[in-house]
């Protein structure tokens, strides 16, 4: 593990893998670099791979109080740090690289969440009530909130998910959930701020999500200037670490 301090004196951890061009990993909401392991040893064979701990997650700290630009900053840090050239961030982490504009060759963004037509309602009040469980120390009833209202899991998933060892680690990071929240802004495809990216974005989605993910994933490479979209086999809202890793060496090795 290696770590970088962001602008704000804030540590940033980091694995590196591999050897030849630089490629950050941006994890998505909820999760910590562990999960992206598969994805960074498949990646190895050709790319550098930095998977780092997002603000508040991991081994990374979390200077309050929180706003949206220190992800981007964070970014910017691990970048600097390691001189990648290539991003790919998954799920809500996507808005972190593409609100952070940084001077990349090429990135690639795995299914945003944006809420398109055909998307489920969002949980009303999401937001406030995410920081009112945080407030009271009810880091539980945030990743309840996410996993029910969010993401649409069945309550009996959640409390048997409760009583395994995993829950303590979804509760150590249930506060980030309001992080991802405030990323997405309105969960809105972004459309002015696509317009503005010039750095070509492969968007990526798997054949296995819902319409309105890939639906999303497409609305998000057409409203980019130099944006390109793929789909896969996979399972929901995730590609196999082969697979990924072929389209990724495909796309950001092209000329």
């Amino acid at each position: 593990m290696e770590t970088v301090v962001s602008k704000d004196g804030t540590e940033i951890a980091y694995d590196t893998y591999g050897q030849g061009p630089g490629l950050v990993l941006v994890a998505g909401g909820f999760t910590e670099r562990s999960r992206y392991v598969g994805d960074a040893e498949a990646l190895a064979s050709t790319f550098t791979v930095v998977n780092y701990d997002r603000r508040g997650r991991g081994d990374s700290g979390d200077t309050l109080p929180y706003a949206v630009e220190r992800e981007w900053e964070d970014l910017e840090a691990v970048r600097a740090a390691t001189g990648a050239r290539f991003a790919c961030a998954y799920s809500s982490g996507s808005m972190v690289l593409l609100q952070a504009r940084l001077p990349f060759e090429k990135q690639a963004v795995m299914e945003p969440p944006f809420r398109v037509e055909g998307a489920p309602p969002p949980p009303e009040h999401y937001v406030e009530r995410l920081q009112e469980y945080v407030a009271a120390g009810n880091p539980g009833g945030a990743a309840e909130l996410f996993m029910t209202e969010a993401v649409g899991q069945p309550k009996a998933a959640v409390d048997q998910l409760k009583e395994t060892p995993a829950w303590p680690r979804f509760e150590a990071i249930a506060h980030t959930l309001v992080y991802d929240a405030l990323q997405l802004r309105d969960n809105a495809v972004p459309t002015e701020l696509l317009a503005s990216i010039d750095v070509p974005t492969l968007a990526l989605f798997s054949n296995a999500s819902p319409d309105w993910l890939k639906n999303a994933t497409r609305q998000t490479a057409a409203g980019l200037p130099n944006g390109t979209v793929e789909g896969y086999d996979g399972t929901f809202h995730t590609i196999p670490s082969d697979t990924l890793a072929r389209a990724l060496t495909a796309y950001f090795l092209s000329t």
